[in-house]
């Protein structure tokens, strides 16, 4: 399950999302997943299902490995699916006892699925297409107008940078402990609730060794480097706009103006959005 992380992983590959600037890749992202969380609607999915696929297919990155994250959040989708399910009041369409499951709740199950599928979709390009380097200069220059609160930006941006790239060493690091206790007959397989907690003890503790050690080696070889901070240091290679990054930009507006028009249009036509319908009527 942990070698199937692919988030805070860098896919190496000659492509045009690859060559945008990392800036429009964060404005990007975020702009995707909101557009996700302003309308609750299937048609306003499809559309950023589709836009999604043309992005993936900008990248040049095997849509198996760029879907293959997902196995390893399969328990958290699934476990939201049983909540909607079973916690969603409406028209019933099966009830046993105290549990029931509603229209509403299939609804809302299958939206939410949709919904986590393309969100996860849209983290892992980001960090699939861009380096560690260049993500802590895009965040750094994305979020300089902070430093006017004497907020530590390009510190933020390092750890978080740091933290994105630990994911899939940790993941590795994780498998390789999975299986030297396997080899020592740790029972990872056995049916027992109460035996699979106990295995996990054996995994946790020299994971956190681990990491703690490589934790202390990088802040050495950072101290070997003299590091001192954001404070004038120079970029070998400076961020710079070019034409097919403000062609982005406006593409990603077109994608949130056609998201919004959707979302609307099928508002008024459900009846979900009676105050907007009551001024339009008006004009």
């Amino acid at each position: 399950m942990f070698r199937d992380v692919t988030l805070g992983q860098y896919y190496q590959v000659d492509s045009p999302i690859h060559r945008l600037d990392p800036r429009v890749k964060f404005v990007g992202t975020f702009i995707y997943m909101l557009s996700l969380f302003i309308f609750n609607n299937i048609f306003c999915y499809a559309l950023a299902a589709l836009f999604l696929v043309v992005v993936i297919a900008l990248t040049r990155v095997p849509v198996g490995y760029m879907f293959k994250g997902m196995r390893a959040v399969l328990f958290i989708m699934l476990f939201t699916v049983i909540c909607n399910l079973f916690m969603t009041p409406g028209e019933y369409v099966w009830q046993f006892g105290f549990l029931h499951i509603s229209r509403e709740g299939i609804k809302t199950a299958i939206l939410m699925v949709i919904r986590l599928t393309l969100l996860i979709s849209s983290a892992s390009i980001m960090t699939l297409t861009t380096t560690p380097q260049r993500l802590t200069d895009g965040m750094e220059r994305l979020f300089a107008w902070m430093k006017i609160f004497k907020i530590p930006v390009h510190e933020m941006a390092m750890m978080m940078s740091i933290a994105l790239r630990f994911i899939p060493i940790l993941a590795e690091e994780s498998d390789k402990i999975i299986k030297a206790q396997t080899a020592r007959g740790a029972g990872f397989d056995s049916k027992k609730m109460s035996d699979r907690i106990k295995c996990l003890i054996p995994i946790i503790v020299p994971l956190f060794i681990s990491s703690f050690r490589r934790a202390s080696d990088l802040a050495l070889a950072m101290e070997a480097r003299c590091y001192h901070g954001g404070d004038g240091r120079t970029k070998l290679y400076p961020l710079k706009y070019r034409a097919a990054d403000v062609v982005a930009y406006l593409f990603l507006l077109a994608y949130l103006g056609g998201i919004i028009a959707i979302g609307i249009i099928y508002g008024l036509k459900s009846g979900n959005m009676p105050f907007l319908a009551n001024i339009i009527g008006r004009m």
